[in-house]
């Protein structure tokens, strides 16, 4: 009876431990690469946002030249 009470109180904390509880190491393989590809994508946007600037103002402006 002992040896039943034991596996069932090992096997609900093997439970609890799995299902209850976050786990403690996450995998953030690939997390760096994704990241990376953020920025890159933040600056090519940022780039784009200026290039479009200086063009509508150099356009802007070539209207002025005689």
């Amino acid at each position: 009876m002992l040896r039943t009470y034991v596996r069932l109180t090992t096997l609900t904390a093997a439970l609890f431990t799995r299902l209850v509880r976050p786990p403690q190491q996450r995998d953030e393989r690939g997390s760096v690469t994704i990241e990376n590809v953020l920025w890159a994508v933040a600056v090519i946007a940022i780039v784009a946002i200026v290039v479009a600037a200086i063009r509508a103002y150099v356009t802007s402006q070539s209207g002025n030249i005689r």
